[in-house]
């Protein structure tokens, strides 16, 4: 079979850029060893970060820091064998993440969480997803008093810079919004312009389909089969070999392991989380909270309310550590009335992170017609349809939204 583009990764980022490649009149074939949404996409905790102009940082503060190495933390925990191999990769994260250069990194982004909202509405309204978004924005409650009033003046002028709409609600308000909430929370900061999903994955699926039937090819293949011929990429499907001028790698954490294969050795790390659906209690949770101190997402999904926890740090492969979810259950029930357990296991995912903090979409710098579209860090269920969007005008010689030099992935050559 020839296609005019194969998109490897059939993610929110790999079925969103297939979509608007196919809108620009090109024949594309969607590759995936899952059906779409069902790996890094599935996991999350449903956040349309419209709000998150900053990026998530290294902490630059001593007393952060120590508090992370003792390993004790539910917002961050590490495996210590797992470290001297990450070190690098952490050091730059460091220096990437001091005020300046943070700075740059949260204007380099920024074009593409202005436009969040905006291009997954356009695809929602498409796809006929409607009924799995909200419009209620999203929670970020505080236990500490001082934090609280330090973090509500920081989110003032940063809303006010960014005509973002923020609330800033006592503790009382907070009960008011969410009666399920009780006193351990002394306020929080209610972001407005955030939209949320019920289900990531079923909204994956939901744009997947919305692909298949304007006619693109959805098959299952091994993305790591990918070769070039000639003036070809081909790779093996189930439907048999496909072939095309240009292929796109949009695999998520799994994507060095096929740049690899093209010397492509990109400092991409993925931070593993974990998620857990418990029953609802007598008074359900309408609207999700971030616990800003200890780190975790409770969010009313359809499968019930997930928690989803911070980072950990592992070696790749390493067997799945309960004892972040489990502390992270444990601060939740402190703050939320909510039932038992209802997943056999947790689920447990990586996220794909740049030190930079950017994500790789552009040509790759040696290679004819292979186009990268990964690491995007904590947002790729918020970035997906823009970065879709951004990819297939590079890829078409549209004049791209934003300047698209920042997450060029010759800058990791």
């Amino acid at each position: 079979m020839h296609a005019d583009v194969i998109v490897l990764g059939a993610g929110i980022v790999g079925v969103c850029t297939a979509i608007h490649l196919q809108d620009r009149g090109l024949k594309v074939a969607l590759i995936d060893r899952r059906a779409p949404g069902e790996e890094t996409s599935f996991g999350n905790a449903g956040l349309i970060e419209r709000s998150a102009v900053v990026p998530y940082g290294f902490p630059q503060d001593l007393r952060t820091v120590l508090q992370y190495a003792r390993n004790h933390s539910s917002s961050l925990r590490y495996q210590p064998a797992a470290l001297p191999a990450m070190t690098p990769w952490l050091l730059r994260y460091w220096r990437e993440s001091r005020p300046n250069r943070l700075a740059k990194a949260a204007a380099d982004m920024l074009p593409l969480i202005e436009n969040s909202v905006a291009e997954h509405d356009a695809l929602i309204e498409r796809a006929g997803m409607q009924h799995l978004v909200r419009d209620a924005g999203w929670l970020e409650a505080y236990r500490t008093p001082a934090l609280f009033a330090e973090e509500a003046a920081k989110a003032s002028k940063l809303a006010e810079q960014h005509g973002l709409k923020m609330q800033i609600l006592t503790g009382e308000q907070l009960r008011a919004l969410e009666p399920s909430i009780n006193e351990c929370f002394v306020g929080a900061l209610h972001w407005l312009d955030p939209k949320t999903v019920s289900d990531p994955g079923a909204l994956v699926a939901g744009y997947a389909a919305l692909f298949v039937r304007e006619g693109g090819t959805l098959v299952q293949g091994d993305a790591l089969t990918l070769m070039r011929e000639g003036l070809s990429w081909q790779v093996s499907t189930e439907a048999g070999v496909i072939n095309a001028p240009r292929a796109v790698v949009a695999l998520g954490p799994w994507s060095t392991e096929l740049t690899a294969q093209y010397g492509y050795h990109v400092p991409l790390l993925g931070k593993r989380g974990y998620h857990m659906h418990y029953r609802l209690g007598a008074t359900p949770l309408v609207i999700p909270v971030v616990d800003l101190e200890e780190g975790y997402v409770l969010t009313p999904m359809r499968g019930g309310l997930r928690l989803t926890t911070g980072v950990e740090l592992a070696a790749k492969g390493a067997a799945p550590n309960p004892a972040q979810l489990d502390q992270s259950e444990q601060k939740a029930r402190e703050v939320f009335d909510f039932g038992p357990r209802t997943d056999m296991q947790p689920w447990m995912g990586r996220r794909p992170c740049t030190p930079d903090m950017r994500p790789l979409m552009g040509p790759a710098p040696r290679h004819e017609g292979l186009w990268f579209a990964f690491g995007h860090n904590h947002h790729g269920l918020t970035l997906g349809p823009v970065c879709g969007r951004l990819l297939a005008q590079m890829m078409t010689g549209e004049t791209p939204l934003t300047d698209p030099r920042p997450y060029s992935p010759a800058r990791f050559a």
